[in-house]
């Protein structure tokens, strides 16, 4: 799966002109070839059809899915981010659930799925940020995984503006967005990020891992 510009104009113009780099292989470039099957997104009037590419190297075929979205989610992404968030500021399930409006069920999955691997997702998005921004301040230990989590998309959303600007190919540079973008759409998909990934050295503050070292995480 690649993750795309909203407007299909955009993605058809990239796709026409080569400009889209295939994941899967090295210098492969994705042509249009054809499209996924429509899907009903929760806020959207009409559903969503994504396009599909193929790599004009390898042959491996993708779908092109847009920056509001996760893979296999029926909400859109900022949806999705909001509740992260109120999870990270101390509200439960069904507080969150009843704000925006949807099952409570479906907001006790999404914080489930998020929270299985919060330590591997805080390193990848601290990764992102070391990479993408110059002299980056990796943020203090909060007090909880989820609000480390968040604190590590913000950077990676600090670090991405301050080097491509506030609107970059995929549009205004939101969390929600970087989130999506950063993990190919996967952030909520069981195995993501990568098993290596959580392996490897997190960013860390000397000074701000010494002034928490006494500090609970729940």
């Amino acid at each position: 799966m690649v993750t795309v510009e909203v407007d299909p104009a955009c993605v058809e113009s990239r796709l026409s002109s080569g400009e889209m780099s295939c994941p899967s292989c090295s210098d492969g470039v994705l042509a249009g070839w054809g499209f996924a099957r429509s899907r009903p997104v929760a806020g959207l009037v009409a559903p969503v059809r994504p396009r599909r590419a193929r790599c004009r190297g390898c042959a491996v075929t993708h779908v092109l899915l847009p920056v509001t979205l996760l893979l296999r989610r029926a909400y859109l992404a900022e949806v999705i981010w909001a509740a992260l968030a109120a999870k990270a500021r101390g509200s439960g399930h069904r507080p969150i659930a009843q704000r925006l409006g949807i099952p409570g069920s479906t907001v006790r999955g999404w914080l489930r799925a998020a929270a299985a691997r919060a330590d591997a997702v805080r390193s990848w998005f601290l990764t992102v940020a070391v990479t993408a921004g110059v002299d980056v301040t990796v943020p203090r230990a909060a007090e909880s995984v989820w609000g480390d989590v968040l604190a590590a998309v913000d950077a990676a959303r600090t670090a991405i503006t301050a080097r491509f600007g506030r609107s970059a190919v995929l549009g205004a540079v939101t969390a929600a967005q970087v989130a999506v973008a950063a993990s190919a759409g996967l952030l909520l998909s069981p195995g993501w990020p990568p098993a290596s990934s959580s392996d490897s050295a997190t960013p860390v503050d000397p000074a701000a891992e010494e002034g928490n070292a006494s500090s609970s995480r729940v």
